[in-house]
């Protein structure tokens, strides 16, 4: 038996290339999968800030509850917050009296830039905070020239700043913070830092800017962390050693390790999902074009088992050997990830990649067990050929479909409906996504297992106008009609590559319009300016002639209990003038620093209405209990909650915002649309998902191309027979572009409808509406797809009839 699968490996290359293609890209896309879930699970961050402090106090970054189980048991969850917790400086005591600490110092941390207002950043492009100059032991920092800052308007900057904006001791520069101002540099460090600027300023001043009277973000000290352990029990406090001070000091690495466990599980099981289907697809074809070899098999007395083992190993030695290296190939994969995602801010720059030997190992089991899975599945029709109908079986090209195929397609496709009212009724997008995009593979899964049929059914309404074309379009309906199995084949791909894209892109359209429409209608502000505001220039419109009102708006996140959600700050005072929530019951009126107004979906999610009281944590960790006086509509547009600005922005790190303004601003100030921050907000979550997303697209349309080479290729002897009477070269192309133009058309029917339903409950679940598709946005999907298949078709059309008809009969007879 292996003899004669080494055998037919060896004769049947091109057969078989296709297969391992897909094994080798399914292989490579696990493994890159993989590589981020293991980062997540087991990824560390090397200090910057607190790498000269051994031990680091900082106030706990998460939300706690234990879950009660049956029998008794417990389950402990933390989620991290989204803010710095700060601590009470009286911990900083409790530290130093520490049996064998010494060295304490503390540590305030605040956004403060060297360059433009709403920059975000400092003078050479990269995050910038502020600190008091206490605690620049803390890396340590040294200085190279200069001296401490001793005046409030004093600053002490990095090696790195005063690098990038030409800086000297002497130099007057303008630091945006909460409170903006001019500063004179009396120092230059001889330090920097790889991945963030610090400012130094006094340590009174720096508290000042900070916000939080009383109270720090960090403690460091030498000295035993057991002890130091002690000093602390009972307060919020956590102590931190070796490269988990990184996770201390950089608070979205835990936010981001959290997202590449659900991130690389979520892709990594799509992709296996993915590549099942398309592996099948790919070895069904691979065998169908074999049947009669098979047939011959069968007749010569090779029972079904010995068939069906056949084609299992011959699967097997494809998987041993695809397997690896496309575990070997998903590793630069991944790094070519983390530097997308690093781009686009969604992974802190110092949190490596954990490379370890699972990865690699369980993406070539998966890519082994798609293999023989697929083949197996493959073979089960071919191998209960009766040898009696093999060969005049094989000669003609089965179109029935078995009843337990049928039965399974109806099965899959029934499922697909309840995964479709499923969708339709999620109103979050932490639970809709993973559901739209199965809700579009097992659609797909149906319509792969119904093939036949619907290929059947949509030959029978292209035939007619395919004959009436000019230039081989009868041939091309007579050739579709026959081989409706082979039509089956190459659909199945092309419809998940445009299901799938056109569900990827526009679920993000969908919610992005969705949102900046409903910023647009509810801002009744004339201008608004932002997004990094400071307060005190809103105090100073207020008193400005002209204008009516100011609303200062904040944006954050806070945990009712483990679920986040997105909240606004707005300050209360002349709301009605700049800002429509579209109120559904209670009143904006009453909004005050007790009190939280919530979307319809939230109150909905949350059992909540007006007048009951919601416990939540605020994102710094800070628990609080306001009362619900009002349920609004517009949530995707601005947010779950609604608390007061004041309440909000002592418990943020950067408490600058975006401004609401009625009447007429003075001149000079930029001013953008409410819609533009709304769609800026949008395009950062869509960016992300597109990358990660956009691995599934590619493999897809790899499948594409793949399969629809294979079936061409497998073609050659119908186009030497069509060439021995009398049909030209040019008249056999002209119906090959044709059928690709019927495939493309069959495809993209069937992929629109199942973009089209999936989005329609996405929709219906996460915006109350119908789903926004742009039609250029949709044709050029379409177009995409027509390019694929022609691209597929016609090289390897031109590649079978290289050889001359008579030999190309004989070689295959």
């Amino acid at each position: 038996m292996l003899g004669l699968v080494l055998a037919t490996l060896r004769h049947r290359k091109a057969g078989f290339a296709g297969a391992f293609a897909a094994l080798l890209c399914a292989a490579a896309l696990v493994c890159a999968c993989g590589v981020l879930l293991d980062t997540g699970l087991r990824g560390s961050v090397e200090p910057e800030r607190y790498a000269g402090a051994p031990v680091v106090v900082t106030g706990d970054q998460f939300v706690h509850k234990t879950i009660v189980k049956k029998e008794g048991k417990r389950k402990h969850k933390a989620k991290p917050i989204a803010e710095r917790a700060w601590l009470p400086a009286s911990v900083a005591a409790r530290v130093r009296a520490a049996h064998g600490v010494r060295g304490v110092v503390t540590e305030v941390t605040f956004p403060a830039e060297i360059g433009s207002a709403g920059s975000g950043s400092g003078a050479d492009g990269r995050a910038s905070w502020g600190h008091g100059w206490e605690s620049a032991a803390l890396t340590p920092f040294t200085l190279r020239e200069g001296r401490a800052p001793a005046a409030d308007d004093e600053i002490v900057v990095d090696a790195a700043a005063a690098r990038a904006g030409g800086l000297r001791v002497g130099a007057t520069v303008r630091v945006q913070a909460a409170v903006p101002g001019s500063y004179r540099v009396v120092g230059v460090t001889r330090q920097a830092l790889a991945h963030q600027t610090a400012v130094f300023f006094t340590t009174a001043q720096a508290a000042r800017l900070a916000g939080h009277g009383g109270m720090v973000t960090a403690i460091g000290a030498h000295g035993p962390a057991k002890a130091v352990e002690g000093a602390v029990r009972g307060t919020a406090a956590t102590v931190h050693t070796g490269d988990d001070r990184g996770r201390a000091e950089f608070l979205g690495a835990e936010k981001a390790r959290v997202k590449l466990i659900s991130m690389g599980g979520a892709l990594g099981g799509t992709a296996l999902l993915v590549a099942v289907l398309v592996v099948s697809g790919t070895f069904a074809l691979s065998v169908r074009q074999r049947e009669r070899e098979i047939a011959l098999l069968r007749a010569v007395a090779a029972t079904p088992r010995q068939v069906r083992r056949m084609i299992g190993r011959e699967a097997l030695l494809v998987g041993l050997v695809a397997g690896p290296l496309g575990a070997a190939a998903g590793l630069p994969l991944a790094f070519r990830l983390r530097d997308e995602f690093r781009g686009l801010g969604a992974l802190p720059p110092n949190l490596e990649l954990v490379v370890g030997p699972f990865p690699p190992l369980a993406a070539a089991l998966a890519a082994l067990a798609a293999a023989v899975a697929a083949a197996r599945i493959t073979a089960r029709g071919t191998a209960r050929i009766r040898p009696v109908e093999a060969l005049g079986d094989a000669a003609a090209g089965r179109a029935r479909l078995g009843p337990a195929r049928i039965a399974a397609g109806a099965a899959v496709a029934a499922g697909a409906v309840v995964l479709t009212v499923l969708l339709a009724h999620l109103d979050t997008e932490a639970a809709s996504s993973p559901v739209t995009i199965l809700t579009a593979i097992v659609w797909t899964v149906a319509v792969a297992l119904l093939g036949p049929l619907i290929a059947r059914g949509a030959v029978a309404a292209l035939a007619v106008p395919l004959r009436l074309l000019p230039g081989g379009g009868h041939l091309a309906a007579a050739n579709l009609a026959a081989g409706a199995r082979r039509l089956a084949s190459v659909v199945t791909p092309l419809t998940l590559m445009i299901g799938l894209t056109a569900t990827i892109l526009f679920v993000q359209t969908t919610i992005g319009h969705a949102a900046t429409r409903q910023a647009r209608e509810g801002t009744l502000a004339a201008h608004v300016a932002g997004p990094r505001v400071p307060h005190g220039t809103a105090e100073e419109l207020r008193r400005t002639p002209g204008v009516t009102a100011v609303t200062e708006v904040l944006h954050s996140t806070v945990r009712v209990g483990l679920e986040n959600y997105a909240v606004q700050g707005v300050t209360p005072d002349g709301l009605d003038r700049t800002l429509d929530l579209d109120v559904r019951s209670g009143s904006l009126d009453r909004l005050d620093a007790s009190a939280v107004a919530v979307s319809a979906t939230a109150a909905r999610r949350l059992g909540v209405r007006p007048g009951d009281r919601l416990p939540l944590t605020l994102g710094d960790g800070t628990p609080f209990a306001p009362t619900v006086v009002a349920v609004y509509g517009r949530g995707l547009g601005f947010g779950d909650l609604t608390v007061s600005r004041d309440l909000l922005a002592a418990h943020v790190d950067d408490p600058r915002g975006t401004l609401l303004i009625a009447g007429s601003p003075p001149r000079g100030l930029p001013v953008v649309s409410a819609g533009t921050l709304a769609e800026a907000r949008s395009a950062a979550d869509a960016e992300v998902a597109y990358v990660a997303m956009g691995l599934i697209i590619a493999f897809t349309a790899i499948a594409v191309v793949n399969t629809l080479a294979m079936s061409t290729a497998g073609r050659s002897r119908e186009f030497a027979l069509l060439r021995l009477v009398g049909t030209t070269r040019r008249q056999i192309m002209a119906m090959l572009g044709w059928e690709t133009l019927a495939v493309a058309a069959i495809a993209a029917a069937l992929g629109t409808a199942i973009a089209l339903g999936t989005l329609t409950a996405f929709a219906a679940g996460m915006t109350g509406g119908p789903p926004y598709v742009p039609p250029i946005g949709h044709l050029g999907v379409l177009a995409f797809g027509l390019l694929l298949a022609g691209a597929a078709t016609f090289p390897a059309a031109r590649l079978a009839m290289t050889a001359r008809p008579a030999d190309a009969v004989a070689a295959r007879e």
